[in-house]
């Protein structure tokens, strides 16, 4: 094999790995938050408010709808908390086997990672354009058309598509 050759291989697997790293930590991200809402569940209520004073305190406005966001799907996770907790474990583990699939190199992997990504970009495309314009997520945006695009080309690459 060609040195030119090694280094597009090289590139590919760099890339792969990256995409993988992502949902590794997409999947500890959403473990931490089960164990938040294991741990303060009962006293949610106040703990949001107290998060969400500091948070403005610190950084005013950035990211408000964001974090309205979050705190008005924790105020439904603490109503109905074990569901919620069952829900997020099944997505950390989907994320980490997605992050193994695509460390391994395996194929199912990097058609799972195309579908899943790609499926919600119109989603995601139609609330940003139905919606007043937000920076975070036209940034979720283009980071799921760069994955789409790294694991598309991968596989190309691999001769699967």
């Amino acid at each position: 094999m060609s040195n030119i050759a090694r280094q597009k291989t090289s590139a590919a697997s760099e890339s792969i790995k990256a995409v993988a790293i992502y949902e590794i930590v997409k999947g500890v991200g959403a473990l931490l938050s089960a164990g938040a809402l294991w741990l303060w569940h009962s006293d949610l209520e106040d703990w949001l408010a107290t998060a969400t004073h500091s948070w403005q305190q610190y950084f005013g406005q950035l990211l408000a709808p964001q974090v309205e966001s979050v705190v008005a799907i924790a105020q439904r996770a603490s109503q109905n908390w074990p569901l919620f907790l069952l829900f997020i474990c099944a997505y950390a583990s989907i994320r980490f086997i997605e992050a193994y699939g695509l460390w391994q190199d395996r194929t199912w992997a990097y058609w799972f990672s195309v579908l899943g990504y790609g499926i919600f970009i119109p989603v995601e495309v139609y609330y940003l354009i139905t919606t007043p314009f937000d920076w975070f997520k036209l940034f979720i945006i283009v980071l799921n058309i760069i994955i789409v695009i790294v694991v598309y080309r991968n596989m190309k690459r691999k001769g699967l598509i």
